[in-house]
């Protein structure tokens, strides 16, 4: 399969939630994410730790608003009544392994404990799923990885469906340069739904 050279910008409504492209005003609602420790330590990249914290949303928000020409579905998980940002899940390297992607996300602490980051996961990974045809990407595995000591990462991947694969020794490495052990998860479009209501 070729490789697209960049992806249609997609809204996807589910529930409460709307999954949209990133805009310059969600800088705001980036800034209150990026003040987070665990945001920080698990998702928001090396280059933004090293950024003055005032500037941390501007930079985190440079590469992702224009990632849809690169290759990456990058989401705001945005309040679909308010349309405030509460989170982000991105699909990054889209078919440069053919049919494949690497899933991230996060959630602000503001959002917290509202399973939001499954459930916008979940959404995402069907639209991956679906054929072009209909409006997705036509995708068969997406997989994602995350440090063990992050345990509400490994929650919000099983309860979106993506299944344990294995465990990759050493493989993340902190801004600081601490290695951790990551559990390498992934799903495939022929997998089940997941049973367990989101």
């Amino acid at each position: 399969m070729e490789t697209a050279v960049g992806l249609k910008p997609t809204r996807i409504e589910v529930d409460e939630l709307v999954l949209r492209p990133l805009v310059a005003g969600d800088e705001a609602a980036v800034a209150v994410a990026m003040a987070d420790p665990d945001i920080l330590r698990w998702t928001a990249g090396s280059a933004v730790v090293r950024t003055p914290a005032d500037q941390r949303a501007v930079k985190w928000l440079e590469s992702r608003i224009d990632g849809w020409s690169r290759n990456n579905a990058v989401f705001a998980v945005a309040d679909a009544a308010t349309d405030v940002l509460l989170g982000s899940v991105t699909l990054r390297d889209v078919n440069r392994v053919p049919d494949q992607a690497v899933v991230a996300y996060w959630v602000s602490p503001v959002a917290r404990g509202r399973r939001l980051a499954a459930r916008a996961l979940d959404a995402a990974a069907r639209w991956a799923f679906t054929s072009p045809g209909d409006g997705g990407l036509g995708l068969h595995r997406l997989s994602l990885d995350h440090a063990l000591v992050n345990v509400g990462s490994c929650r919000v991947a099983t309860r979106a469906g993506f299944l344990l694969e294995g465990t990759m020794r050493d493989y993340y490495v902190e801004a600081d340069g601490r290695r951790h052990d990551s559990h390498l998860h992934a799903r495939l479009a022929t997998d089940p739904r997941p049973a367990e209501r989101l």
